[in-house]
């Protein structure tokens, strides 16, 4: 049950995230307005059931931590929460200065789920329900990790869920073959979940969902960087929730570079959506 309850609210709030941000700009700051009515109340969820050591406790705190991350990733695809850079990535750009530029597209964004770890974690300091603050840090460090790896370069990219005015972030990605961050990303993942799988079956009642449910969080996360590598387009999961932008142009859609065609250096790099197309070539 936590497996399922996890797998289909993460689904279903992802497409739920989507479809606002589709809706014409006109409607967003209503729709932010509403995500931070629900997210006093989410917190407040958190407060409340903390004490409580129940499954039911268990549920509603994790669902309670996703309303507060769908918040964060509402606030960034449209544009409220992000960064101070919001330009592409010059085409000489290298090393430090490159990722320097590319942190500062999203640093707000970033300290703004930190501060929010911090807060979830102190007003359940010494509570027996930690799901809320487990759920949440997952989130935030297995999102790290994708972002990461994108800007190190992986094989496979989707910007088709990227909001036209956030296009410029793409010219941050690398299109080429997984590089050896990739792989240690996917063993600690791999050995996180085996940690939480084995916690969850050797715990009791409210502990073991809480445990079952990061474990389901995990295991989407190993799936989600997954399709880094794999030709297989994820955001066909969420046509429903993407219907406004059905007609999508090619070029934006997934991008994909033969391993063995790839700058074996590593500096191919877009710029630009259209660059995509030609990097690591």
């Amino acid at each position: 049950m936590p497996l399922l309850f996890a797998t289909v609210l993460w689904f279903v709030a992802t497409g739920f995230v989507l479809w606002l941000d589709r809706l014409p700009s006109t409607t967003w700051p209503a729709s932010l307005v509403g995500a931070t009515v629900a997210s006093g109340f989410a917190m407040a969820g958190i407060i409340a059931t903390a004490p409580m050591t129940g499954s039911a406790a268990a549920y509603a705190a994790f669902a309670c931590a996703l309303v507060l991350w769908g918040w964060h990733e509402l606030s960034f695809l449209m544009g409220f929460v992000t960064g101070p850079n919001r330009l592409p990535c010059p085409p000489d750009a290298r090393g430090w200065r490159r990722f320097r530029l590319a942190a500062a597209t999203l640093i707000h964004h970033e300290v703004a789920m930190f501060a929010t770890v911090l807060v979830i974690a102190a007003a359940t300091w010494g509570q027996p329900n930690q799901t809320a603050t487990l759920t949440f840090v997952l989130l935030f460090v297995m999102r790290l990790s994708a972002k990461f790896n994108i800007f190190a370069g992986v094989p496979h990219l989707s910007t088709e869920m990227m909001p036209d005015h956030m296009r410029y972030l793409a010219s941050y990605f690398r299109i080429r073959p997984a590089s050896g961050f990739f792989v240690l990303s996917l063993t600690l993942i791999s050995v996180l979940a085996a940690w939480l799988g084995a916690a969850a079956l050797a715990a009791e009642d409210g502990l073991a969902t809480g445990y079952a449910l990061a474990f389901a969080l995990v295991v989407l996360a190993f799936i989600e960087h997954g399709f880094l590598v794999v030709p297989w387009q994820d955001t066909s999961l969420f046509r429903w929730a993407m219907a406004s932008q059905a007609d999508v142009p090619i070029a934006n859609q997934r991008q994909m570079v033969d391993p063995r065609e790839a700058e074996p250096t590593g500096h191919s790099r877009a710029n630009g959506l259209a660059a995509l197309e030609t990097a690591g070539q």
